[in-house]
């Protein structure tokens, strides 16, 4: 083995967080041995058959029990004034952000258990993905073992608050991120210091389970897919609001949206209003072999992501990478660090945010370029092999986690 890495997640199994899944996979088959640690078990009606094994052998501790009451009066009295000020530090960092601090008084009992398990376990090293919570975690566990850690900071985990952002990130021994957008926040709202420990680690995929459908441009059909939960930032009602006025133009579409969550009662009644229902279908979620055989019947993709009122919004969308990696012509709204993938004219297209208009116009061109469009998509598929190729990017994870283990 490599080396015992645990990784912490704020909910597993989660059927959007493939790229999480993939990465952990692709390093335990390259001789590592990841111990998986979610703060939160999620229940969900699908489950990629990937994440099925690891739901058998996961380390999963309630939010308070007799192991982790007595776990913290270990704690305490081994070190009552380091497990006192570690305490202090915490409500401090968080006390500006009531709900932080809430989760974070919850998280902090389990944390300790955590703690008395990994190094019982002889966990060498702790991965976090996302720099709130699953941070945080892990800056606690340091504390208290001294075990050295890691974060990959994605999207909303940066973007909406930074809530004791500098002090997770100072102590880790490295911190991956999907962007060079991201690279540049991190730098802005922690310091210079944090930039020559951060890499740039872009998110991988198979791209052999993807496979284009070269006939999938036709005169009697246009087959749109879009991919994401069903929430505010996903912006899946601007491509409603498209598709109606594509229709308007009697474009012949079928446009199909994967994905489930909390907007589908507002997003079937916006679909109803508008009168586009024998149009546009909300599939719900699927596996990932069922994304792979919804984009090879597509004939364009669309992520028509947006920022919140609150700053909530994407990174850099998997889906995106997997459209390309199927030689789809893509949309996607110009916001975050979706151009560093989407670049335009070049891989695909890129839309003012929130703008229906615009979108519909991009899709009519697509729609009337057909052969532009997909030597586009060509060059999109090439940087995806180049760039984003599942095995190139967790070796890439992989040299981080070996040079500081060697160590």
């Amino acid at each position: 083995m490599a080396g015992k890495v645990a990784y912490i997640l704020s909910r597993f199994p989660k059927i959007s967080e493939t790229f999480i899944l993939r990465e952990m996979i692709a390093l335990q088959n390259k001789g590592f041995d990841i111990e998986l640690y979610p703060l939160i078990l999620e229940k969900q009606a699908v489950v990629h058959p990937e994440a099925k094994p690891w739901l058998a052998t996961l380390h999963y501790f309630p939010w308070l029990s007799v192991d982790v009451l007595w776990a913290n009066i270990a704690a305490f009295l081994r070190a009552p004034f380091s497990y006192t000020k570690l305490w202090g530090r915490m409500i401090f960092g968080n006390v500006s952000n009531p709900k932080f601090l809430a989760r974070a008084l919850l998280l902090f009992p389990k944390a300790v258990r955590m703690a008395e398990h990994m190094q019982k376990n002889d966990v060498q090293h702790i991965h976090a993905h996302f720099a709130t919570h699953p941070a945080l975690v892990a800056w606690i566990i340091h504390n208290l073992t001294g075990i050295s850690y890691s974060v990959t900071a994605h999207a909303h985990d940066l973007y909406v608050k930074q809530t004791m952002l500098a002090t997770k990130m100072q102590p880790a021994s490295f911190v991956i991120t999907i962007s060079d957008f991201n690279r540049a926040f991190l730098k802005k709202h922690v310091g210079g210091q944090i930039e020559d420990k951060t890499e740039v680690v872009r998110c991988g995929i198979e791209q052999n389970i993807y496979a284009g459908n070269p006939n999938s441009f036709s005169d009697d059909r246009f087959y749109i897919k879009s991919i994401g939960s069903l929430q505010d930032y996903k912006g899946t009602r601007y491509l409603i609001e498209a598709c109606a006025l594509l229709l308007e133009q009697n474009i012949p579409i079928h446009c199909e949206v994967i994905g489930e969550g909390e907007m589908r009662h507002e997003l079937e009644e916006l679909i109803e209003e508008l009168d586009v229902g024998a149009a546009v279908f909300l599939a719900g979620a699927k596996t990932q072999s069922e994304v792979a055989e919804a984009l090879a019947k597509a004939s364009c993709y669309v992520q028509p992501s947006i920022i919140t009122e609150t700053g909530k919004m994407e990174g850099i969308p998997v889906a995106l990478m997997e459209a390309l990696a199927s030689g789809l012509p893509v949309i996607a709204s110009d916001i975050s660090g979706i151009s560093e993938l989407v670049r335009p004219e070049k891989t695909g297209y890129l839309v003012p945010e929130k703008d229906s208009l615009s979108l519909a116009n991009v899709l009519t061109y697509i729609f009337e370029h057909s052969n532009e469009a997909k030597e586009l998509a060509k060059v999109g598929q090439e940087l995806v092999a180049k760039e984003y190729d599942l095995n190139i990017n967790s070796t890439r994870v992989a040299a981080l986690f070996e040079g500081f283990l060697e160590k």
